[in-house]
């Protein structure tokens, strides 16, 4: 048993153990991640970059950056990272995600540290990053405040983070959880509590009491017709992400 805190919550574990080799499959249960993926690496690239002085049309412009994808899954955003350069570092506490993980790396010929431990568990060891993708992670954990100060705790002076969750409000309810869950399938039923979703308002200020500065966020938007997402400035009624920063 380890000795250290930790904010997992072991029923949101299980059922994403229960989905792990998954996570490659492209019409499976993590459906709606990939058609986001590209959506979310737009965001994410464009944050480093502008962040960090680096050339996205450069060869591989996140060269010397150290990266934290915590709750990194089967490497969605992982594996991008380390294409770009990065020295990627793939956290989850879903034991079952990191061997899916690292034989998806393998067979990509990509090299990526992928580790089952916790946010709590790094920052205890003095584990330093320039930046912490907190990807979809936040809905999932205990108590979001102590996870946001690991989060903090694993951000070099000047580091970045960027966090995405769902907004709580009558029509995350029926896109997340009746849209997703219930009418199209794409996740299993119950992949979601509705109560742990988190306004944009909220997550504002529990990154700056977690004592990180904001300095941004967008919204990602689903459309049905097009059959496709995108960033947007005013709409983050169910998908938004932020960036925020550790004061240097």
């Amino acid at each position: 048993m380890q000795a250290h805190q930790t904010t997992v919550d072991p029923a949101e574990i299980a059922k994403f153990e229960a989905m792990a080799a998954e996570w490659w499959d492209l019409n499976g249960k993590f459906k709606p991640l990939h058609m986001l993926n590209p959506c979310r690496l737009d965001y994410i690239t464009s944050q480093i970059a502008g962040e960090f002085d680096r050339d996205l049309k450069s060869p591989e412009p996140f060269k010397g950056l150290r990266i934290l994808d915590i709750g990194c899954g089967g490497g969605l955003l992982a594996e991008p990272m380390a294409r770009l350069g990065a020295d990627v570092v793939g956290a989850d506490a879903a034991e079952r995600n990191i061997p899916v993980a690292q034989v998806h790396a393998q067979q990509s010929g990509l090299e990526i540290d992928y580790r089952h431990t916790t946010a709590e568990a790094m920052a205890e060891a003095g584990e330093q990053f320039d930046v912490v993708l907190n990807m979809e992670v936040i809905e999932h954990v205990a108590s979001p405040i102590d996870y946001l100060v690991a989060c903090r705790q694993l951000l070099k002076p000047g580091g970045l983070q960027i966090c995405s969750t769902i907004n709580r409000n009558p029509k995350s309810y029926m896109m997340a959880i009746v849209g997703a869950e219930h009418i199209m399938r794409w996740l299993p039923k119950g992949t979601h509590e509705w109560s742990k979703f988190i306004t944009p308002d909220e997550l504002f200020a529990l990154l700056d009491q977690a004592g990180l500065e904001p300095v941004d966020r967008k919204g990602f938007v689903f459309n049905p017709i097009a059959w496709s997402w995108r960033l947007s400035d005013r709409d983050l009624s169910v998908n938004y992400v932020t960036a925020s920063t550790k004061p240097g």
